[in-house]
């Protein structure tokens, strides 16, 4: 027996013999390749048992209820929130990435999982859905207001003012041109490549001949400052604007020629699971790390 054939048994009944909810990542040859596996084992049994991404989404939701409770003091509230986000942005990187590549397995490899990954990204998709909900609301409701009642205005474009859209016409013209790079989609033409975790505007224009037309733009929030304070009006307030909305007000200097009708923000979040070929076989293990690293701004798309 080979080396290769004798880790390959081993292997297998590591997976069969597994203890309950332990996580395995093993890598089995099948007909001459091998499939990697990122199985979690659970036991079969009459108690309802959580899985753990489930039970993982309900960890995250309670840091967005600690910004729910107005108790806390307003900027801990925002920071909750920012860290519910950002837990959340890891998490689809790599727990949803993770339950995806057990979708790409082999039915022989999938006989040994306890659990059915489709119903658990479903039970995700879910349950995110509704935290959204509860983060908008909460954003829109109750930190909003809250912020006014402390002086501080987070502006959108229809409540600004004469004075305050004059200077955001001069912030455009004078900074905010050069770092933006509208890319028109042409279908068979043109792709283009969305980067991982960076925010766009998706455009949707209208020509002369009223024929729909789509773009991109990339928000450069890796150049400007998200948030940009305006010149105070009142003595004692504070006027900040979005850098979305900034480059949403700017389509018109972007797209000369067509009428801008509607212009959605969106986000990709890419799989960063690192995935190693077969850490069994030969091979400096470190070199293998740092090419699964170099790819995890590349990786497919997981939300």
């Amino acid at each position: 027996m080979s080396p290769e054939q004798d880790n390959n048994k081993k292997l297998k009944k590591r997976i069969k013999t597994s203890a309950p909810a332990k996580a395995l990542r093993p890598q089995i040859a099948r007909g001459g390749e091998l499939e990697q596996e990122l199985a979690e084992s659970i036991p079969s049994s009459s108690v309802p048992i959580i899985h753990r991404d489930i039970s993982w989404l309900s960890f995250n939701y309670r840091v967005l209820q600690e910004a729910m409770d107005a108790r806390v003091p307003l900027l801990e509230r925002v920071k909750f929130m920012g860290i519910y986000s950002s837990n959340l942005d890891e998490f689809f990187r790599v727990r949803v990435a993770a339950l995806k590549s057990l979708l790409r397995l082999g039915k022989k490899t999938r006989k040994f999982m306890d659990f059915a990954p489709e119903e658990t990204l479903k039970q995700i998709r879910t349950t995110v859905r509704k935290q959204q909900l509860d983060f908008s609301d909460l954003y829109q409701r109750q930190i909003l207001p809250a912020l006014k009642s402390e002086g501080v205005h987070i502006m959108r474009l229809h409540e600004l003012s004469l004075e305050h859209i004059g200077e955001l016409n001069r912030y455009v013209e004078e900074i905010l041109i050069q770092h933006v790079q509208p890319i028109l989609m042409v279908k068979g033409k043109i792709r283009t490549f969305l980067r991982n975790n960076a925010l766009y505007l998706a455009v949707v224009l209208e020509t002369t001949g009223q024929t729909n037309r789509y773009a991109l733009v990339r928000i450069p929030t890796d150049q400007l400052p998200r948030f940009v304070e305006l010149r105070s009006l009142v003595k004692g307030e504070r006027y900040i604007i979005l850098l979305d909305d900034i480059v949403r007000h700017s389509l018109p200097w972007l797209f000369p020629g067509y009428l801008v009708r509607e212009a959605y923000s969106i986000k990709l979040t890419r799989d960063a699971e690192i995935h190693i070929e077969d850490e069994y076989a030969g091979g400096n293990i470190v070199d293998k790390i740092k090419r699964g690293l170099s790819k995890r701004n590349i990786g497919r798309g997981t939300r």
